[in-house]
């Protein structure tokens, strides 16, 4: 790669591990519904404004119903998810738990595709499992009840994501990348809006929650999505899926230094372990489908 996509790889690295830093922060106020919400409809208006302006034509009228479906599938829900586990869990947690959604993709591509599951793919598989399991067991926080429902949200999210990729991969051969990202975050929005129509804010909102809320939006469902679909038309989708292995020490770092976490060796061996799991199925064997975007 040259030092450009390094760059950009580097920088997505950074802008998405820290979404689940502002999440964390976000979903007390907000509450999870307001919080995905407010993101998904944030950064749909300023990438559809920038579709706009740039002459990116995403024929609307043709494909509404898959920008809707990606919307639902890989941003309201998996960003709903996020946010309610985010009342319990650490944003270290959340971030490390987002990296499965690659051995995802591979479960569900055999399943759904056909994708044949090699031997060392299913190593890496149970090789990511175990580092789930070594987290969700043997982290900081006490394992309690509300502490498993936040994992098994967390976990369905990361699946979602590898829904929204496969399903891309099978049937949005029409589909521009730049019209999906901006098109499905508005879709994201039409879906939440309703719902968070019909719940109430838990407090007041600061200047600090507005701080917040508009760069999760903005940088890390906006500025993210751009810099990700660059990535993937300069070096491919296979390359530009590796910043899945920067993230959880990115975010592991964001949460101890902006809020306090606490990381301790047992997170660090299990972080370890997903990001090894993850590296052996996405090693090619023969094309896959990569994960949707968004975190």
């Amino acid at each position: 790669m040259r030092a450009s996509d390094v760059g950009r790889l580097l920088a997505l690295a950074v802008i998405w591990s820290a979404s689940f830093a502002f999440i964390r922060v976000l979903a007390p106020p907000l509450g999870p519904v307001w919080t995905a919400t407010l993101r998904v409809l944030i950064a749909g208006i300023a990438l559809v404004g920038w579709l706009a302006a740039t002459g990116v034509d995403g024929d609307l009228r043709r494909h509404w119903r898959a920008y809707l479906l990606v919307g639902l599938v890989n941003s309201a829900a998996p960003f709903l998810l996020f946010s309610w586990a985010a009342l319990t869990l650490p944003a270290s947690y959340l971030v490390i738990l987002n990296a499965a959604s690659p051995m995802f993709t591979a479960i569900v591509a055999a399943a759904w595709l056909g994708e044949r599951l090699s031997g060392a793919k299913i190593a890496g598989l149970a090789v990511g499992a175990a580092g789930v399991a070594l987290v969700s067991r043997a982290g900081p926080i006490e394992p309690t009840a509300a502490v498993a429902g936040a994992i098994a949200a967390s976990l369905a999210a990361a699946l979602c994501y590898a829904l929204a990729g496969v399903w891309l991969k099978r049937h949005g051969a029409e589909l521009k990348p730049k019209a999906i990202a901006g098109w499905s975050q508005l879709g994201a929005g039409a879906v939440l809006l309703p719902v968070a129509a019909a719940t109430p804010l838990p407090g007041p909102v600061s200047a600090s929650v507005v701080a917040n809320l508009l760069a999760l939006a903005l940088l890390c469902s906006g500025v993210a999505y751009l810099l990700y679909y660059r990535l993937i038309r300069d070096v491919g989708p296979t390359r530009a899926m590796t910043v899945t292995f920067l993230m959880p020490a990115l975010g592991m770092l964001w949460g101890a230094l902006f809020l306090g976490e606490t990381v301790n060796a047992t997170m660090l061996a299990g972080a370890a372990l997903v990001i090894g799991g993850t590296v052996a199925v996405l090693r090619p064997s023969r094309a896959a489908p990569q994960p949707g975007p968004g975190r």
